[in-house]
């Protein structure tokens, strides 16, 4: 068997350079995963000090994502293996790696920057200047402004929250099933979040175990949130719905309003050589127009192949105990704007933690599981969901509830808890997803409102005038002139396209 797993083939498709201390490495990255052995005998010290020579960490059964502090780590030497464990046990244990490979059966292999050529580099960083990526998140934004149309036709009076979440996590698998299925190379899509909804006061991530018995009523607020991917590439969208007929009005209509008008100022925002300070600010000014709150805690993350929750982000609502690092967006990046407005006070709080479903494989952490239990959905988990978030849901019920808090307390999953406002409160919920390109900001996913007559209007200039912003730039030169309008600057000049408001 060491004979089989030391002398496997199959890794150069992977992008691995014909060096044999790279195929060493990467072969002995093969036998330390399936090997199960005491960390303290000779030849996992000789196995383990080569692969470190060689410039490699393989291991796990997770797939890539991106975050620079697990990089740090791993340029650190930090080993991935649990160090109080007296046998290695590679199941339970992932990093982050970056650049990396994807193999079809989930593993992924390191390569040292140095053994990679130029071009091999450059075609791993994958961004909209690639017509296919494009294509590809176009191609899940389609499919889950689908979803968000079936799940609205869904919301009924006495409907089961979790039947019509269920439904919509099975239309995104399917529609996503039947894109690039004739391809040479296996490509990973389907659900990138599942299917939310969050009721009146309930803020987010609301998507209930089969054995709940939660239903809609008349006059409920709903908060919508789902995600596609295809290939990695991830398109997000979250919409605000009132379960009447006829138009929405007073309080719960300011706070849609609220948040409907930040989103579009963001969208005009969000453009190159701007900075994530200039939306922050943006939104939080627009929220007290309307007499209304931005619920704290809230990112906007950016977005890249296998990464719902990119280092670069932009907070809702700025405050000492809250800091990210200042940003400037790039053209070719993409991001998913998350606007949640509140009339109350904008803190939520975690009220039930047997609430919280939707969780998501933390592959920078590692720990030995001690309870059966939890190493069986471990495994489960790390098999079925190795980068995007999940619901329990889709786990077996009874092993899910026994084995999920020992990951969570050891960092293994990272919990999507369901927060609430007071009582009362109204919430809403505005994300979608926006394309950087080289003509102006794409905004790629979103549904029509329903008719809002609010009690409130923006008499703001500064905010009207973010609105009258438009959203895609005109290129100078090359090309046939267009007639110029009235007030076109010459700096950044953008075709007009101002916020239409007759829906409020």
């Amino acid at each position: 068997m060491i004979v089989s797993l030391l002398t496997r083939p199959r890794w150069f498709d992977l992008g691995v350079p014909r060096d044999p201390c790279c195929i060493v490495s990467v072969r002995l990255g093969i036998f330390l995963e399936h090997a199960r052995f005491p960390s303290s005998s000779p030849l996992f010290s000789c196995a383990f000090s080569l692969l470190r020579c060689g410039g490699f960490w393989f291991f796990g059964r997770s797939a890539a994502s991106s975050s620079e502090e697990a990089m740090a780590g791993f340029w650190k030497r930090r080993s991935p293996f649990d160090c109080n464990s007296d046998h290695l046990h590679c199941t339970s244990v992932s990093v982050l790696p970056w650049p990396s490979f994807l193999h079809p059966r989930r593993r992924v292999v390191r390569i040292h920057p140095e053994t990679m050529s130029d071009e091999e580099r450059e075609e791993k960083e994958l961004d909209l200047s690639s017509p296919e990526v494009v294509t590809k998140y176009k191609s899940a934004a389609e499919i889950v402004n689908k979803a968000l149309q079936l799940v609205l036709s869904e919301c009924k009076p006495k409907a089961k929250i979790v039947d019509i979440c269920e439904k919509s996590d099975s239309f995104i698998r399917e529609q996503s099933g039947n894109m690039y299925k004739n391809v040479k190379k296996k490509i990973e899509r389907g659900v990138a979040f599942p299917t939310c909804i969050s009721v009146n006061n309930t803020v987010c991530h609301f998507s209930p175990l089969a054995s709940d018995e939660t239903v809609l009523e008349e006059g409920d607020i709903l908060k919508i949130d789902m995600g596609c991917h295809i290939d990695g590439f991830i398109a997000v969208v979250a919409h605000t719905h009132v379960l009447k007929d006829g138009p929405v009005t007073g309080r719960q209509a300011d706070v849609i309003a609220a948040a409907n008008t930040a989103a579009e100022v963001a969208l005009r925002l969000v453009r190159p050589g701007r900075k994530n300070k200039d939306v922050t600010d943006a939104i939080q000014k627009v929220a007290a127009a309307y007499d209304c709150k931005i619920v704290e805690g809230v990112l906007s993350h950016q977005l890249k192949q296998f990464v719902i929750d990119g280092n670069k982000v932009v907070l809702s609502i700025s405050n000492p105990e809250t800091r990210v690092d200042d940003a400037e967006f790039e053209e070719n990046e993409v991001y998913a704007i998350d606007i949640v407005t509140s009339t109350g006070e904008g803190k939520p709080k975690l009220l039930d933690e047997k609430q919280t479903t939707i969780y998501k494989r933390a592959v920078d952490k590692n720990y030995h599981l001690k309870m059966k239990a939890s190493r069986f959905i471990f495994s489960e988990i790390s098999q079925k969901f190795p980068i995007m978030p999940f619901t329990a849901r889709a786990l077996e019920e009874k092993r899910a509830r026994l084995g999920l808090l020992e990951c969570v307390n050891h960092d293994l999953l990272q919990p999507y808890p369901v927060l609430h406002e007071k009582p009362g409160d109204c919430v809403a919920h505005i994300k979608f997803t926006v394309l950087l390109m080289p003509n102006g900001s794409d905004r790629i996913t979103s549904h029509p409102l329903q008719d809002l007559q609010p009690s409130k209007t923006i008499d703001d200039p500064e905010i009207k005038a973010w609105l009258a912003l438009g959203t895609k730039t005109k290129k100078k030169g090359g090309g046939k002139k267009k007639k110029g309008k009235k007030g076109d600057k010459a700096e950044e000049s953008t075709e007009a396209e101002p916020m239409d408001e007759s829906r409020e």
